[in-house]
């Protein structure tokens, strides 16, 4: 039995412990799972870049000129479809999802160990034509070519318009990040087009796909796993 003088002692020291209880709930709630942790993280900036380089894709076909080792040459060297190629004398190096200039780094670093800093040079011969996806409420949904500087209000142009019910001011722009995440970005278009300001309309990225939504779409995390993209999107390309 507690005596009526210690009561308050263990009330204080219930209180404390309970305190202590609640602030580490709070840190544990405030702090980012692993799925945060592992989303990758960009800038509005590097979402609407002008200019993006080309990033090597598995099938493509690049040649190599050592001027001044071309017993060196190789002409057509296939990326294979895990994403290395073969190069003579020197084996398999991954070579998908880097420029051109990252490329020719890469060759270098790779020749290093039998040459002393080769001069190389690198040019793509076969690669995918750059193209956007557009779905959802446009009138001619389906895949395009991109023909230059290409940006989300000239690609819904290009697309045919809006249809009668599409949602103006709710386009999603979606952009495949790494082999795991897709970013996806809303853009009030009605607004933009009202007030004749496209100083945030973005330019699109080769493989970017827009999508106008019919009535209000609900809310999605800004980036979500490659394989739920269909999940959202239900588009038939021909």
């Amino acid at each position: 039995m507690i005596s009526t003088s210690t009561r308050p002692r263990l009330l204080l020291l219930l209180m404390l412990a309970a305190c202590g209880m609640c602030s580490a709930q709070q840190a544990l709630n405030s702090a980012p799972t692993a799925v945060d942790a592992a989303k990758p993280t960009t800038s509005s900036k590097e979402f609407s870049s002008r200019s993006p380089r080309y990033r090597i894709q598995p099938g493509d076909t690049f040649d190599l000129t050592f001027d001044l080792s071309p017993e060196f040459n190789q002409t057509a060297v296939p990326v294979q479809p895990d994403g290395f190629a073969t190069l003579r004398s020197v084996g398999d190096i991954k070579v998908a999802g880097e420029t051109v200039p990252e490329l020719t780094e890469t060759v270098k670093q790779a020749y290093s160990k039998i040459l002393n800093n080769p001069p190389i040079s690198v040019v793509l011969k076969d690669f995918e034509k750059p193209y956007f996806i557009a779905g959802g409420q446009v009138s001619k949904p389906g895949k395009y070519e991109m023909h230059g500087n290409t940006t989300l209000v000239q690609a819904i142009e290009i697309a045919g318009g809006f249809q009668t019910a599409a949602k103006h001011s709710k386009v999603y722009l979606f952009r495949r990040v790494d082999d795991q995440w897709t970013e996806a970005k809303l853009f009030d278009v009605k607004k933009m087009e009202k007030s004749g300001n496209l100083s945030e309309d973005p330019f699109l990225h080769p493989g970017d796909m827009l999508f106008v939504p019919k009535n209000t779409y609900s809310k999605i995390d800004r980036f979500i796993p490659n394989l739920s993209v269909g999940t959202y999107i239900p588009l038939q390309i021909p």
